[in-house]
């Protein structure tokens, strides 16, 4: 997948794998018909790994690299996580604010030449009843991301028991790279 291509898309859909000692996730890019097209990346993260780092690929034979994040520290309860391309350039990070995600989660996103993007979880009772009952997992949710009260992305988790996300691109300037590296990270660390 060339980056050029990548970059020029603006809605996604995520698919999770499921597998006993990885989290594995699909990106694909939306067809005209809204359908599920072409494998754009692939992604895998260890479970339970005491510093979170995760590696997204050009397809799932893991041969190139396409970016990947990091957390800075461990064990971090409002943890940044570094966006960088495969031969380590920083894109960007993304980290969550721990205070506001008490009821509601809360990340910002930062990439160099835009404003800080804000994502919040759009449904207040979606929100609590996400962190009051632990077997709601499965249930679905709308995450915004603005910047100066615009429209960035968005990532919507859809119903079923497999994890699946349409991430819709707004604003034509945001790395898409960045985005893909957000909207996995909603995932594989929202439970954190």
């Amino acid at each position: 997948m060339q980056l050029d291509t990548l970059q020029t898309q603006h809605q996604f859909h995520i698919r999770q794998r499921i597998r006993m000692m990885v989290n594995q996730y699909e990106v694909h890019a939306v067809g005209p018909d809204g359908s599920e097209g072409e494998l754009l990346a692939f992604a895998q993260q260890k479970r339970l790994a005491f510093k979170e780092q995760v590696t997204i690929y050009s397809d799932d034979s893991k041969q190139h690299p396409l970016l990947g994040f990091k957390a800075r520290q461990r064990l971090d309860l409002g943890a940044t996580y570094d966006v960088t391309d495969h031969a380590g350039t920083p894109i960007g990070l993304f980290r969550k604010d721990f205070a506001q995600s008490l009821l509601r989660s809360t990340w910002h996103v930062e990439q160099p030449g835009l404003p800080q993007v804000t994502g919040q979880e759009r449904s207040m009772p979606v929100a609590l009843l996400r962190r009051f009952v632990d077997s709601l997992s499965w249930l679905p949710y709308h995450f915004d991301f603005v910047a100066d009260g615009q429209p960035v992305f968005s990532v919507v988790k859809k119903w079923g028991l497999r994890d699946r996300y349409v991430i819709e691109v707004q604003n034509p300037q945001v790395d898409r790279r960045l985005v893909i590296a957000m909207a996995i990270g909603l995932d594989a660390l929202q439970g954190r």
